[in-house]
């Protein structure tokens, strides 16, 4: 008699198929292959299912760690399962594993890094993270930081990563310690995770650089695993839905290359804020602020514009160097003023307007055209700003958290945190 999670061996009219059985559909056998896919196989078609093996007997409690002598404390906290996590045969479902115990039963390499604390703050899909959730995140980061921390890694799923890491950026004042977070674009149990190599780098980061103390992300640099590369916190962007090395740093270099397997650590930037005692001092966002973003595109109507005129503050996402279609220029332009004309009415109700581009590289420059200089002269802000779309929704969100908006015009295009470039890098 066969169960879900034995390894079994399933033989069709066609083929034989090796794998561990897992949880059946209602008209489906399923099988979990060694390469880490799930398959469905017609029970019409199945002609036999052999037994190969019953699961091994798990162990119900794991000895707790003791910390090693001369090892740094680092913390890590967990908002998103993926990437401590792995796959319970006997149910088919993904298991989550943060203690400290079961996460080095995973990541073994880790208790040669650092003696760890490991702890779940929320267990939460990165796609509904709100503003509330960047405040609960800062201050278990100042807890773990008051308790002794050397270093923080923030596990997290990696959609709305890039958005977590710039808020943390601009949130913590005063930051002594290197706050990292990582993600999985494959899940643990799969033969492709980059779970691994993407924590493990960030446990070495943070205990070979002695001086580092900025917010960043750790993820792998090629498809290969090979190294992780840490990538400024308000200037990195996820570009491939999948890929392993799907974040990039952008307008500007990453902070540094890790080589796990050669235990390694190259600089490839400095300029980073160093290490120093004390606790961070937290700047929240409003909980119930109302920011939005429009994509600018072809065809567009005022109304999308007039239904954000009870919003605090606007990103528009332009084209180029910073347009959004204003100039009427013939019979069929017509609603171009309208558009024009709901954009100098949002700003007048006191709604913060700000440009960024459609293009992932490069800066927003309004000056070089017609189109440009009229949003200028609205009251549009952002002008010669790099910031990508995300890290500007971000920092204007939290300035309008904390400071009045005639302060938050003259903040919005100041370099705060490194959020824009002085120049312009590959």
């Amino acid at each position: 008699m066969t169960k879900p999670g034995d390894r079994v061996k399933i033989i069709t009219s066609e083929q034989e198929l090796e794998g561990v059985l897992m949880p059946e559909e209602k008209e489906f056998i399923v099988l979990k292959m060694d390469t880490g896919y799930n398959i469905g196989i017609d029970k019409k078609r199945v002609k036999e299912i052999a037994l190969i093996s019953h699961p091994p007997e798990r162990e119900t409690e794991l000895p707790k760690t003791q910390p090693k002598t001369g090892l740094p404390k680092i913390s890590i906290l967990h908002t998103g399962g993926t990437i401590a996590s792995k796959v319970d045969y006997t149910t088919g479902g993904v298991v989550a594993q943060f203690e400290p115990e079961k996460l080095i039963e995973m990541f073994p390499e880790l208790r040669n890094i650092a003696n760890i604390e490991s702890r779940l703050v929320r267990n939460i899909m990165s796609e509904n993270i709100r503003f509330a959730h960047y405040n609960i995140i800062a201050h278990e980061i100042k807890k773990e930081i008051e308790n002794g921390s050397e270093g923080i890694i923030i596990t997290h799923g990696t959609d709305t990563i890039h958005y977590t890491a710039a808020a943390l950026s601009f949130m913590l004042k005063d930051l002594g310690v290197p706050v990292i977070l990582v993600g999985a674009q494959r899940s643990s149990d799969r033969g492709s995770s980059d779970a691994a190599l993407n924590l493990l780098s960030a446990a070495l980061f943070i205990t070979a650089s002695k001086n580092f103390a900025e917010v960043a992300v750790c993820m792998h640099e090629t498809k290969e695993d090979t190294t992780c590369l840490i990538l400024p916190g308000t200037k990195c962007r996820k570009m491939h839905s999948s890929r392993r090395d799907a974040f990039k740093a952008i307008n500007t270099e990453p902070w540094a290359r890790v080589d796990f397997k050669a235990k390694k650590v190259d600089y490839l930037k400095t300029g980073f804020n160093e290490r120093k005692a004390g606790v961070p001092e937290i700047r929240e966002f409003k909980e119930n602020l109302e920011v939005g973003i429009i994509k600018t595109y072809p065809n567009m109507f005022a109304d999308i514009f007039q239904s954000y005129k009870k919003y605090d503050g606007l990103i528009i996402e332009g084209t180029g160097l910073g347009h959004i279609p204003i100039m009427e220029i013939d019979e069929l332009t017509k609603e171009h003023t309208s558009i024009y004309n709901s954009v100098k009415e949002l700003i007048a109700n006191d709604v913060i307007v700000t440009l960024t581009t459609q293009c992932i590289y490069g800066e927003i420059d309004m000056n070089v055209y017609s189109p440009g200089r009229k949003l200028l002269d609205a009251g549009v802000l952002g002008n010669y700003c790099d910031m990508t779309t995300e890290t500007a929704f971000i920092k204007l969100a939290w300035l309008l958290s904390n400071y009045p908006k005639h302060e938050v015009k003259k903040l919005y295009s100041v370099n705060l945190v490194g959020e824009i470039s002085k120049r312009l890098e590959k």
